[in-house]
């Protein structure tokens, strides 16, 4: 998927943006023993019409990123700069306004709708908060041409969520995103919780959405088949920093990072000559803890391609090498250039201590991915 979009024409910018949840311990006093290092210093910018797609395993701090820019989750540090305004300093009335032009397709269609209102409700709820439901002719011309947008009969403005498929629930979530009329849209892994004939039907409602209506979209997801298909650009991230970033079709013919490289080789190939002949690299261990990232690049303890100097010690930026495509590592060119070799990784064993606040000191922080 490619639109024309001038390079110059940017909605959406953040800067160094974080969020870190505070691990609080004690019974009568609360003390804050750590904290959980969710997004820790991202960079990107998003152009108008375009969309984005945001990629990581599970507990990358994906979701946290995307409900930090709508201000849906408080910032720790960092500039959230949507048309020229910074939505990281507004309060009350001000950041209501501006959250008219934002908005959000969650991952759970069923936990995000209201199961005691009516669809109607439902999507009349945020045009009156905005002030665009006063004429009662108008507001219904609307909701008409809203079902009509999402492929939903008109008759569904009386039912419940309870009475609809989960296909069906996703595109009343789109459908209540659309009714104030956003310019950006982020929508969180808007098709993981679909059969795969349904997630084609959504996906292609967003595509078709986008044409008609000019939107820009941040779509976060884990699945890259999908992400390919609907993405002009895509940024990886891992432990809650972005590792790569690059046009889709140049990320997924030419991987920089180490991360992207063993992402896209875990995609499978419908022809087993091929998928027995091609790159596999199979990564050791979890996640770490993003509440005790590791020093220095923060992919260091699981990547084939480490080395002895600057991986352990220093945290590499993120880097332009070629047109539009950065990357964060220190190695980027010589792995690129076969000078650098994959190595076998062994998995490093997580004590005690690490998990538990009774032994060895530290912070419980077995709800983190629960948080991320």
């Amino acid at each position: 998927m490619t639109h024309a979009v001038p390079e110059q024409e940017v909605l959406l910018e953040v800067n160094d943006l974080k969020v870190h949840f505070p691990i609080k311990r004690g019974i009568v006093f609360d003390r804050t023993v750590g904290y959980v290092y969710a997004v820790d210093g991202v960079d990107l910018a998003i152009r108008k019409g375009e969309t984005y797609g945001l990629v990581g395993e599970s507990g990358c701090g994906k979701s946290t990123l995307g409900r930090a820019i709508l201000r849906l989750t408080e910032l720790t540090n960092g500039n959230v700069v949507f048309d020229g305004t910074d939505v990281a300093g507004l309060k009350g009335e001000d950041l209501r306004k501006a959250r008219r032009r934002m908005q959000m397709v969650f991952q759970d269609p069923m936990s995000s709708l209201d199961p005691r209102q009516s669809v109607e409700s439902i999507l009349t709820e945020g045009m009156k908060a905005h002030g665009l439901a006063d004429d009662k002719e108008t507001t219904a011309k609307r909701l008409r041409e809203l079902l009509s947008a999402v492929g939903l009969p008109e008759s569904s403005l009386r039912k419940y969520p309870h009475e609809f498929s989960g296909g069906q629930r996703q595109r009343i979530g789109i459908a209540r995103a659309l009714a104030v009329e956003p310019d950006l849209i982020v929508a969180d892994e808007p098709v993981s919780a679909l059969d795969v004939s349904v997630q084609a039907q959504v996906v292609n409602l967003l595509e078709d959405l986008q044409t008609k209506l000019g939107l820009t979209y941040l779509v976060i997801a884990h699945d890259l088949a999908v992400v390919r298909h609907i993405s002009d650009r895509i940024g990886v991230m891992y432990l809650g920093s972005l590792v790569e970033e690059a046009d889709a079709d140049a990320l997924y013919e030419n991987p920089l990072h180490p991360y992207t490289r063993a992402l896209l080789s875990a995609i499978p190939v419908p022809d087993p000559v091929v998928e027995d002949s091609r790159e596999q690299i199979l990564l050791a261990g979890d996640l770490p803890s993003p509440a005790r990232p590791p020093s220095g690049c923060r992919f260091h303890t699981r990547c084939p391609w480490k080395q002895q100097s600057l991986c352990d010690t220093d945290r590499p930026q993120l880097r332009e090498i070629g047109a539009g495509h950065r990357v964060a590592c220190h190695y980027a060119e010589d792995i690129r250039d076969g000078r650098i070799k994959p190595h076998e990784v062994k998995a490093e064993l997580v004590g005690a201590g690490d998990l538990n606040p009774d032994v060895g000191g530290l912070p419980d922080v077995g709800s983190a991915a629960e948080i991320l």
